[in-house]
């Protein structure tokens, strides 16, 4: 049957949509939410100006650049072979070291997304310390 002998009411809509083969990985649609907020703060900020993303058949890839024509400064995969083991994301530099590893996607980007955090450091008595009068030695 053709999309021209088909009554529209009974067409669904989403049949018609190219599917990715199962054999690719891919991002969800919640991961790549999470992956593109990250990429536009740090564009805002200056830091980062393009990206690219493949689907290969044993992980996808996020990939940030500087510029365009470079590497890429950042690259953060899934791999869901490591998924049980070390975790299936990572973030891995230009260089190749694996920055941080892990089981959650926002864990692990946190080893980008350094925000400014506010840190409250509690003392250690509840009152101030009161002094003696001082003695002098001598």
């Amino acid at each position: 049957m053709d999309f021209g002998d088909t009554d529209p009411s009974a067409w669904r809509g989403d049949e018609h949509r190219m599917r990715v083969p199962a054999s690719e990985v891919t991002f969800s649609r919640r991961e790549l939410d999470r992956l593109l907020r990250l990429y536009g703060r740090k564009v805002a900020a200056g830091e980062w100006r393009d990206y690219a993303i493949d689907f290969l058949k044993d992980r996808a890839v996020f990939s940030v650049f500087r510029r365009a024509s470079e590497v890429p400064i950042y690259r953060i995969e899934k791999n869901p072979r490591l998924g049980r083991r070390q975790g299936a994301y990572s973030v891995i530099s230009a260089t190749g070291h694996i920055l941080r590893r892990g089981q959650e996607l926002d864990r692990v980007l946190g080893a980008l997304d350094r925000s400014l955090r506010i840190v409250v450091v509690a003392s250690l008595h509840s009152s101030p310390r009161k002094r003696g009068p001082s003695r002098a030695y001598g």
